[in-house]
């Protein structure tokens, strides 16, 4: 039986998959969960006996897609028990969901994939790379140039947390692949317990300040060590935002110049971010791009719509949605001299370009070049110039990125 969770099941839906990804439960993660579990968007397989054996969870958010934010389903917590694979359950779970979030008028779903090929069966697109870093600090040093004219300021989060929220919203309405924090989002990110630190310090917040305004921030760790040779410490970023390329110097010149550290971690980035071009050997930065964000266009015409685009064009898509028969067919879409674009069925038209409802999520956040796709043979150009035409409609100025995990 498939039924909607309620807030009773939160620890068993987190014991079971505490044990399907190998992991320990421990209370820290089930009152950090609780902060942000939403029980109504949580579908659970329950067997005769009441035991919990298959979950797929969402959180509600605003997602920033090219030139506006729309609603999304953040899907997370998917698994289904090993006993019980095979079954069709999990095909049963991702359908509702669905189903779920079109009801609710969430034209997109995005995730983090354990497996990338679990969710391409169901229409998931990779949309967004996740660029990583692992710094050698001391190989590295910051072009020459003005330094700042702002402060840095570091305390708890907790202290400047209305400060942290609001250079947030500021970046993130502009960085295609971030999505909205509510006060409970921001309450869950605040909570620091020691079993989460692995030997780190507490979390730490430097703020960049000018003008009494602040432009940007980082939050991170410290992790002691010490070889033979002397000081080998690591500073682990959370996560570094600025609304200013001033404010993202300064933070940058902050990390990278820690005392007894020899190693800046970041877990998250940008396949764009500036750093490469801000330091003098870009290579001692250890970059690698790996996937991040899948997103699953839910509602075809009010996703293509929602965004915008970076030149105008007319195109007939001919798209195949095998689980979502409601996207399929031929789509005309028209986009203007000012980026607004219209989407309506046109199943008489000579399709420009056909391809899977995958593919349309994967050049979606304007991230990945759609001849890129064409060269792989996943979307067919069936009038010559289309790919030209409609890549340089759907590219965007800043690469999509995701910012955490959930």
């Amino acid at each position: 039986m498939i039924r909607t969770a309620t807030d009773r099941d939160l620890e068993p839906v987190l014991e079971m998959l505490s044990a399907e990804f190998g992991l320990d439960p421990n209370e820290d993660t089930v009152e950090r969960e609780r902060l942000r579990f939403e029980p109504e968007r949580n579908q659970m397989v329950v067997t005769a006996d009441g035991d919990i054996v298959g979950n797929a969870g969402v959180y509600s958010a605003q997602l920033t897609v090219p030139g506006a934010a729309l609603p999304a389903a953040l899907v997370t917590a998917v698994s289904v028990a090993a006993p019980h694979r095979r079954r069709g359950l999990l095909t049963h779970l991702m359908t509702r969901l669905l189903a779920d979030a079109r009801a609710r008028a969430e034209p997109l779903a995005v995730l983090w994939a354990s497996e990338g090929r679990i969710y391409q069966r169901f229409g998931y697109g990779l949309a967004t790379r996740n660029a990583p870093m692992s710094i050698e600090s001391r190989e590295v040093s910051l072009r020459a140039g003005a330094r700042g004219q702002g402060r840095l300021r570091t305390c708890p989060p907790a202290v400047v947390r209305s400060e942290l929220e609001q250079v947030y919203k500021r970046v993130s309405i502009d960085r295609p692949g971030w999505f909205s924090r509510g006060e409970r989002w921001w309450s869950s990110l605040i909570v620091d317990p020691k079993s989460a630190r692995c030997g780190a310090t507490a979390r730490r917040a430097t703020l960049y300040e000018r003008d009494g305004a602040v432009e940007g921030y980082v939050i991170w760790r410290m992790k002691p060590g010490f070889t033979a040779a002397g000081p080998a410490g690591e500073v682990l970023v959370v996560e570094l935002v600025a609304a200013t390329t001033e404010a993202t110097v300064e933070l940058w010149r902050h990390l990278l110049t820690m005392d007894l550290t020899r190693t800046v971690r970041t877990e998250y980035g940008a396949i764009d971010d500036p750093l490469g071009h801000l330091v003098d050997e870009p290579r001692r930065l250890g970059m690698r791009a790996m996937d991040g964000l899948w997103l699953r266009i839910i509602d075809l015409p009010s996703a293509l719509t929602g965004r915008r685009y970076a030149a105008p064009v007319e195109a007939v898509f001919d798209v195949r949605d095998a689980l979502l028969p409601e996207n399929a067919g031929r789509w005309r879409l028209r986009v203007g001299a000012d980026g607004a674009g219209s989407c309506e069925r046109s199943p008489g038209a000579d399709p420009d370009l056909a391809c899977d409802i995958a593919d349309l999520g994967a050049v979606y956040l304007g991230g990945v070049p759609l001849g890129r796709l064409v060269d792989a043979g996943r979307v067919r150009q069936l009038r010559s110039g289309a790919v030209r035409e409609v890549g340089a409609a759907f590219g965007w100025h800043r690469d999509p990125a995701p910012m955490e995990m959930f």
